[in-house]
């Protein structure tokens, strides 16, 4: 019995996998293509490379999870723009009250997300994330890393807001 219900699920799982709107990811995908535009960097702080690697970010994971074609034209299923609008430094924990002990950098990024093929899953939001590291350390030493990190996590709530209706 066991047997069968295996070997009727790779038969049955084709089918589901070429309909085109269930992923594996959870995503719902209905369209065949996305625009995803370069993000602009608006923040205070400019790091010269934060908008181009927020960006390939965010690109891989759709790409990745979804099969959706990228494409640059205007009339896309899928259409993705936005800025990055802060890249902030602060203190996160002190000891003594006079000495910071952990910083925290937060990057915050407005996206606007066109969906052609349903209208209501449209949105425009800001995404913010941050991660924390030690005072002793510099941000230049641990910078690339933060911003992966970060850069990870928005891509995943990007994502998760634009394809994932759960």
């Amino acid at each position: 019995m066991c047997l069968r219900t295996i070997l009727l699920s790779f038969l049955f799982l084709p089918m589901l996998a070429g309909c085109g709107i269930y992923s594996f990811s959870g995503a719902t995908i209905e369209g065949k293509n996305i625009n995803i535009h370069l993000l602009e960097n608006k923040a205070q702080n400019v790091v010269p490379s934060l908008a181009s690697t927020l960006t390939d970010k965010l690109r891989s994971r759709i790409l990745s999870q979804t099969g959706l074609a990228p494409v640059s034209t205007d009339d896309a299923d899928y259409d993705m723009s936005g800025a990055i609008t802060s890249y902030t430094v602060t203190v996160s924990a002190a000891q003594n009250v006079q000495t910071a002990t952990k910083n925290r950098l937060t990057l915050s990024v407005n996206i606007k997300f066109k969906n052609r093929k349903n209208e209501k899953a449209n949105f425009t939001q800001v995404f913010t994330r941050f991660s924390d590291f030690d005072a002793s350390q510099t941000l230049q030493n641990v910078e690339n890393a933060l911003i992966d990190d970060i850069g990870n996590q928005l891509a995943d709530d990007i994502f998760n807001k634009a394809f994932v209706n759960w």
